[in-house]
């Protein structure tokens, strides 16, 4: 034990329960983050080191939990301007512009959403798995914009995620695609995997194959050559909104990936110097995974995106 502890302390509210579980729910941390601390014997059961998860300790048993300070995060801490649509203790809330990567990666390893987070929320993050760092639990491809959560908590990072892998996360997003959708509503379904040959695309497989993926889709107004649909997801799978409406013969306006903007409508594109996936999230909701509020969040359309929507009205 070092002199960066912190402790945490308290009795167990109930018998029959595992311990990973109580001192979760007494303590805020995550139960993977309460298991690990129980690996390094940093759990104390009525002044005694215990390591069982399992264990299900008699109620009103007292318990000290020794939380090492968070290690530093690799990534550097960078002042990038954000715009914050929500922000408290556990969590925070982004609309993120068109051209922000969320993660550093090979190639990209500063100038990122998580950079802009360290800086930003330096001094409030808990750690996650004992790191002080974001806890991202989805994102937004570089050149798409809208809303994306961020966790400042363990915890807070462990209901989230829970709430993704359900699939209870409200999630709608805008996009300009090509051509008039018939019938003007429907739902896309097709399991996308890593394209076996182009690795840096996504591509609808066989079932069995990659990850299900669902999407709702409604036509919201008609344009010339071109429509402003409303896409739902039901699940969250890498590129997916441009994988499911370029397979139905629609691709995003603008996209350099997964289809080729009508030749009729490149001139405004070019005009409008618009050169990414027209896409954009605009709902966001859930539920606080530590106060148990309900949460939703709008993002109107980002000036580009509403720029080459009144072009192609006209």
């Amino acid at each position: 034990m070092n002199g960066g502890d912190s402790i945490i302390s308290g009795v167990v509210a109930e018998a029959g329960q595992r311990l990973d579980k109580a001192l979760a729910e007494a303590s805020g941390l995550s139960r993977e983050r309460v298991k690990a601390l129980l690996g390094e014997g940093r759990v104390l059961l009525d002044g005694k080191a215990v390591t069982q998860a399992s264990f299900k300790p008699a109620a009103d048993t007292s318990f000290e939990i020794r939380v090492p300070a968070a290690i530093p995060a690799e990534a550097e801490a960078q002042d990038i301007p954000l715009n914050i649509v929500y922000e408290d203790e556990y969590l925070i809330v982004v609309d993120k512009p068109a051209g922000l990567v969320v993660h550093p990666a090979a190639g990209n390893l500063d100038g990122t959403l998580v950079n802009a987070l360290l800086h930003h929320c330096r001094g409030q993050l808990s750690g996650i798995g004992g790191v002080a760092r974001p806890g991202i639990v989805h994102r937004i491809d570089k050149d798409t914009s809208g809303l994306l959560v961020v966790a400042k908590t363990d915890a807070a990072h462990e209901g989230l995620a829970r709430q993704f892998a359900d699939h209870s996360i409200e999630r709608a997003y805008f996009a300009l695609v090509a051509g008039h959708p018939a019938p003007p509503a429907g739902t896309v379904r097709g399991s996308i995997a890593r394209s076996s040959t182009n690795r840096k695309k996504m591509a609808l497989v066989e079932d069995g194959r990659g990850k299900h993926a669902v999407t709702h889709f409604k036509t919201i107004e008609q344009l010339g050559g071109s429509a402003l649909v409303e896409c739902r997801l039901e699940t969250g799978r890498t590129h997916q909104v441009r994988v499911h409406m370029s397979s139905i013969g629609h691709p995003l306006l603008g996209d350099p990936v997964y289809g080729r903007t009508p030749q009729r409508l490149r001139p405004i594109l070019t005009q409008l110097h618009f050169a990414r996936q027209a896409l954009h999230a605009a709902v966001l909701g859930f539920i606080h995974p530590v106060t148990g509020a309900k949460l939703r969040f709008e993002s109107k359309l980002p000036a580009d995106m509403a720029g080459l929507l009144v072009e192609l009205r006209s």
